[in-house]
């Protein structure tokens, strides 16, 4: 051998002839799949330590089954602003429960505007779990589609086939504001999540409804909107505190206009929008109430329970996780339909006299 060749990697045989085993016995024992003896397993473990092996090579094991053991998760946006939410990070963890039983890897995946889906064609994946279905998202679904893998769409229209993990945002947001209304509140401002991929901090006009492409934020409104048909409402340019508190000042600053209530359509807007109003020396519930969406653990409220609703985030991504597996297992996948719990908090009192 040449000194610019490299060096074999050794092989499972190499370690089995090194260790007066049949190959067969030394790939139990890198395997776990049988119980071996004691004397043998170490020897074969000797064996392998003194010839550099370090166990099977993962892409034969993947040439074999035809598969690369990785799920892909397609996530519309930076993704690092995605992980900001806590309930992005509940949905992975239940995603990772549910793929318990493949041992798949997760890959992340942002899905960019403008690259007509380069990415998504020829990642080498077995799957892809789609979060949410937007104008942008469903350019992906196409793609993934016609590539024949497994796709699972939590919270978003995929139309046709497409297995769903869908929530009931529209009557739980419903609940949320029914509280609001039972209170006494008909002056009641709603802060949205964002509309379209353009996520524009801006008044909810007919048109940009008419146009939306989030199904998620469509529902919460229209549920909103069931108990408060007239109220007005802003789209935040993401679920995050300090949208909540962009917007909440846009609401709040002017006392000629300023609601009793305001209704977020998640709970990190909704502790946005009361540290808006503490800035404004406003007093939360007693001159304004606020109720948000999600039911996270949330910083920043001092002895105050925010009302929401609670939405099951890990089992949003761990049904997701189950219907990937039962489709790479040759079965079909199924839609899932989940639902949120009202949890009435201390944000939320009486219309302030």
């Amino acid at each position: 051998m040449s000194s610019q060749e490299t060096p074999r990697r050794p092989t499972i045989a190499d370690v089995a002839r090194e260790a007066g085993v049949a190959t067969s016995t030394a790939s139990v024992v890198f395997s776990g799949k049988a119980n071996v003896a004691a004397a043998t397993r170490e020897r074969v473990l000797a064996a392998a330590a003194d010839l550099g092996y370090a166990g099977p090579d993962p892409r034969a094991a993947s040439l074999r089954r035809g598969r690369s053991g990785i799920v892909a998760v397609v996530l519309e946006g930076h993704l690092r602003a995605a992980f900001l939410d806590p309930v992005t990070t509940a949905m992975m963890d239940g995603l990772t429960d549910g793929l318990a039983d493949l041992s798949a890897g997760i890959l992340l995946m942002r899905d960019e505007p403008g690259e007509e889906g380069a990415a998504i064609t020829h990642a080498p994946v077995d799957a892809f779990v789609l979060i949410g279905c937007s104008g942008r998202t469903k350019a992906s679904l196409e793609v993934v589609v016609g590539r024949g893998l497994p796709v699972v769409v939590i919270e978003g229209d995929a139309g046709g086939e497409i297995p769903r993990i869908t929530l009931d945002n529209v009557a739980a947001s419903a609940d949320v504001a029914r509280h609001v209304h039972d209170l006494g509140h008909r002056d009641v401002a709603l802060v949205t999540l964002p509309l379209d991929s353009e996520r524009e901090r801006a008044a909810v006009t007919p048109e940009r409804i008419a146009n939306a492409t989030v199904d998620v934020t469509v529902h919460r409104l229209e549920g909103m909107r069931q108990v408060f048909p007239d109220a007005p409402a802003i789209s935040a340019s993401g679920s995050l505190i300090d949208e909540g508190v962009l917007v909440g000042r846009m609401l709040l600053t002017d006392p000629a206009t300023r609601p009793t209530a305001v209704l977020a359509q998640s709970d990190l807007l909704a502790v946005g929008v009361i540290r808006a109003a503490e800035e404004l020396g406003l007093r939360v519930p007693e001159d304004l109430s606020v109720a948000g969406f999600d039911g996270i653990e949330v910083d920043g409220l001092g002895g105050l329970t925010l009302t929401t609703s609670v939405q099951p985030a890990v089992e949003k991504g761990r049904a997701a996780g189950e219907q990937v597996a039962r489709m790479l297992g040759g079965e079909p996948g199924m839609t899932q339909h989940l639902t949120c719990v009202f949890r009435a908090g201390t944000t939320t009192g009486p219309v302030p006299r």
